[in-house]
């Protein structure tokens, strides 16, 4: 194996929670809101049913293919070439990822905080910092999570603790007033984040304790849609109908927040939670399209890739989609993209590797 570190499946789950919160937080209450009104909160729940599925067909494969990435598995079940085809479609949908990430960070940072910093300066530094928890390996970037995810939870809960005396509850009701349909749409737009829990299928090969990998996944998937639940519903009850409106509900929540006269303005709590969480994010991005070149490239070492995709990786960042446009796709080719990738591939492999395990064993009882 490439890689010699491990992890356990507490750390695992732990780096999914900002692979998915990350960028979810601030732009998922404003898309749900156009789609599903007040009943915007419901979309998170319903979405997140599918991420469970995911959950159970990552780990059917790894039990399958215990010691082995779904780059290498792909070409053990369909064949050399189909196999390769597939890795390449997930190579280039980390990188393809990884650059929209950055680009949505780096845009981020420039509109609201830095407004007279290049952004190519701001991508590039994340990308040598991420760069060098890649080169750390997986024990490290497990352990940054360990460190960041709670700073990131307790930041949240204190903003939203702070927000209490501004809801209005009212605002949610009356609920599914136009049906079922609205927040079923709305669930369209939040699903392709859970299915970043195919990432699951780069990282088992490296979990320690793989028994326990299930249960950890399933319940940072459910963390996950309890945050995005209760930060939609935030964003409800500040601003209710107005929620469709604004680009970042949550950065615009914060502004309301004033004690005394003393503790206000805390927009810079949210950049820390973006800063955290992405770095997070684009490091387990980096690493998993690391990885898997140098797997699919037959390489003994993944180090000497690291910084030449990491150069990539800016340049898909540079030519990424603006926050605007992003939001157009999100809604239109994001959801096929994504399903096909990380949910349909994984569901076919799954089959033909079952298919595959059964006539095998088919042909040893003949052969008895």
């Amino acid at each position: 194996m490439l890689e010699k570190g491990k992890i356990s499946a507490a750390q695992m789950g732990i780096m999914m929670y900002p692979v998915v919160v990350s960028n979810a937080d601030l732009m998922v209450p404003a898309m749900t809101a156009k789609e599903a009104a007040r009943d915007l909160w419901m979309a998170p729940i319903i979405a997140s049913l599918s991420g469970f599925i995911l959950v159970y067909i990552i780990f059917q494969l790894s039990k399958l293919y215990p010691k082995q990435t779904i780059v290498e598995y792909a070409v053990l079940i369909t064949g050399k070439i189909p196999g390769k085809i597939i890795g390449l479609l997930f190579l280039f949908y980390f990188a393809y990822n990884g650059g929209n990430i950055l680009k949505q960070y780096g845009e981020f940072l420039v509109s609201i905080f830095l407004n007279r910093t290049p952004e190519v300066v701001i991508i590039g530094t994340m990308v040598l910092l991420c760069g060098f928890a890649v080169r750390g390996g997986v024990e490290v970037i497990g352990r940054t999570a360990q460190i960041f995810v709670p700073c990131v939870v307790i930041l949240w809960i204190t903003i939203i603790v702070l927000l209490v005396p501004d809801f209005k509850v009212n605002n949610m009701f009356p609920m599914l007033e136009r049906g079922i349909v609205p927040p079923l749409r709305g669930a369209i737009l939040v699903q392709p984040w859970f299915t970043h829990f195919g990432l699951l299928a780069m990282l088992l090969p490296y979990v320690a304790d793989r028994e326990n990998g299930l249960k950890a996944g399933t319940r940072w998937l459910a963390a996950i849609m309890v945050t995005l639940t209760v930060l939609d519903l935030t964003a409800l009850f500040i601003f209710g109908a107005i929620t469709a409106t604004l680009s970042f509900p949550m950065m615009e929540a914060t502004r309301y927040i004033s004690i005394a006269d003393f503790l206000e303005h805390l927009e810079a709590f949210v950049m820390t939670i973006w800063v955290a969480g992405t770095f997070v994010k684009i490091s387990l991005f980096y690493y998993v399209l690391t990885i898997g070149s140098a797997q699919w490239l037959h390489l003994s070492d993944y180090r000497p890739v690291v910084w030449p995709l990491g150069f990539l990786l800016v340049v898909f960042g540079m030519w990424a989609p603006g926050v605007s446009e992003l939001a157009a796709w999100w809604t239109s080719t994001a959801p096929f993209f994504a399903n096909t990738i990380h949910f349909v591939i994984p569901l076919l492999l799954l089959l033909l590797g079952l298919l595959r395990r059964k006539l095998a064993a088919n042909r040893r009882d003949t052969a008895r």
